[in-house]
């Protein structure tokens, strides 16, 4: 056998045990009883030992040397393999199962703390996450950047600072929107009690619209919405409230965006580190997409309020017209997953600049929620209620992910960028998506982004798909257009 098979064969190993991993965590959020915290929080520190091992295993270093690539693919995987096993490398194996292990318990804390409106409950474990991410950023970084070496696990090949520049030029625009339109007439918003099963019926019935493939999936209930897994396991959660069946819609149609796309992937890649999305950047633009540009057209709300009236009667919206108005209502709100598409933006610079700031020991997580507090009051014009509203309002930093809020704007310009070059591709699509059949669209998007995985890098799999180099106009484009013509600007 040579080199590159050798190699791929015990990398198909650890990708397998990585998704036994992941499946640890799905069964944390969704169904694992409470008291099972602690257990789990060494059983994720001993298997997170077991890859670690595997990940720094000297016959890596020697496969590598040897190995030839003999084509694209096999190009790809190298590339791959190599730069985590130079990250791995770099980050001891005490370090690694400390991070499982303190990130699982802090998890359930957060819930907890998050439930109770209890910052301080937060907080002393929240500062041994922001320690243990610290140490192995600067165990990365090996004198450079910490914050740059944690968002590279999210965005290969991007900076802070070029994140900084492209959200520097959105900012203005989007604040500029923003103001003009809350400015203007407010749009009609959903009043009255919209009870969980149906909910969930359309939660069902959206995602299959979508194209997620059930057979390989499945749906559950979360505090957090998220999806799970790849290839032919791939899980999505979703959450109901009485007051807002939006918040269930759409939080779903999101976690489908990402469920499609590793559901789309070349199945010649699965468990290889080709089996996977190419970024978070270019997994956000798959979710935000499908939520936005897509679930919030026009053609398709119009189909949706015919689907939201045979499950819950009259509701008090009068018309299809009105309903693509309350499903693109912008509002005052504090909370990002519930978030319009104008303001959405403004929720993840506000996260990004705090938790750089951590990161770079410029801000102490003793002083994180007075900081999140006047940021969101200088961003939006007014304070934070609650600490659920506030810094307890994401589960994020609770679980160490330090460099993946920046990946959500940053897949929002992407996603712009792809729906330009899809609407020129797909003259016929709005006469689809009226029928709530957002097939074509997903067939586009499996064959130019999602079949590819993780084949090239996440920039120039956007450049490829849309045969032009991404940037944020198209984004704020789209948003000036589709908000003057709602508002009347």
């Amino acid at each position: 056998m040579n080199a590159y098979a050798e190699l791929m064969s015990f990398q198909r190993e650890t990708e397998a045990l990585a998704q036994i991993m992941g499946r640890l965590g799905w069964d944390q959020e969704t169904v694992m009883p409470s008291g099972a915290a602690a257990q789990r929080a060494e059983e994720m520190a001993a298997l997170e030992g077991v890859l670690h091992a595997r990940r720094t295993d000297p016959r890596l270093g020697e496969w590598l040397d040897h190995a030839v690539a003999l084509d694209e693919v096999a190009h790809a995987n190298l590339r791959h393999i190599r730069r985590r096993y130079q990250r791995n490398l770099r980050v001891p194996a005490r370090l690694a199962a400390e991070l499982a292990r303190v990130t699982s318990r802090a998890q359930g804390i957060w819930a907890e703390a998050r439930r109770n409106e209890d910052v301080a409950a937060f907080l002393p474990v929240l500062e041994d996450v922001v320690a243990l991410r610290r140490e192995e950023g600067q165990a990365i970084a090996d004198g450079g950047d910490v914050y740059d070496a944690l968002l590279d696990d999210y965005e290969p090949g991007t900076s802070s600072a070029q994140l900084a520049e492209m959200f520097g030029a959105l900012r203005p625009r989007l604040v500029a929107l923003r103001d003009r339109i809350l400015g203007a007439a407010p749009g009609p918003e959903l009043r009255g009690t919209f009870p969980e099963e149906g909910q969930v019926l359309l939660a069902n019935l959206v995602a299959k619209a979508f194209c997620y493939d059930f057979s390989k999936g499945r749906m559950d209930k979360a505090v957090h919405p998220f999806s799970s897994g790849s290839g032919t396991d791939v899980r999505i959660t979703t959450r109901t409230s009485p007051a807002d069946p939006f918040n269930c819609i759409y939080s779903t149609i999101h976690e489908v965006g990402h469920a499609t796309y590793e559901q789309n992937i070349d199945a010649a890649h699965f468990l290889t580190p080709l089996g996977q999305g190419a970024s978070m950047g270019v997994h956000e633009s798959q979710s935000r997409i499908y939520e936005n540009q897509l679930g919030r057209s026009r053609a398709f709300t119009g189909w949706l309020f015919g689907r939201m009236k045979d499950v819950f009667g009259d509701f008090g919206i009068a018309n299809e017209d009105e309903f693509y108005r309350t499903a693109n209502r912008v509002s005052r709100g504090y909370i990002r997953t519930e978030s319009d598409e104008v303001q959405y933006n403004l929720h993840v610079l506000m996260r990004f600049d705090l938790e750089r700031a951590l990161m770079r020991g410029d801000l102490q997580v003793r002083d994180l929620e007075a900081a999140w507090n006047d940021r969101f009051l200088a961003d939006f014009g007014f304070a934070v209620d609650r600490p659920s509203h506030g810094l307890l309002q994401d589960v994020h930093w609770s679980v160490g992910l330090f460099g993946y809020f920046p990946t959500y704007s940053l897949g929002n310009v992407y996603a712009g960028c792809l729906h330009e070059a899809m609407r020129r591709a797909l003259p016929d699509l709005d006469d689809e998506l009226g029928r709530g059949d957002a097939s074509g669209a997903v067939r586009w998007l499996r064959s130019h982004v999602q079949r590819h995985g993780g084949l090239w890098e996440p920039r120039d799999t956007i450049a490829r798909a849309v045969g032009a180099e991404p940037g944020e106009g198209p984004l704020l484009d789209y948003l000036e257009s589709k908000f003057g013509d709602l508002y009347g600007l």
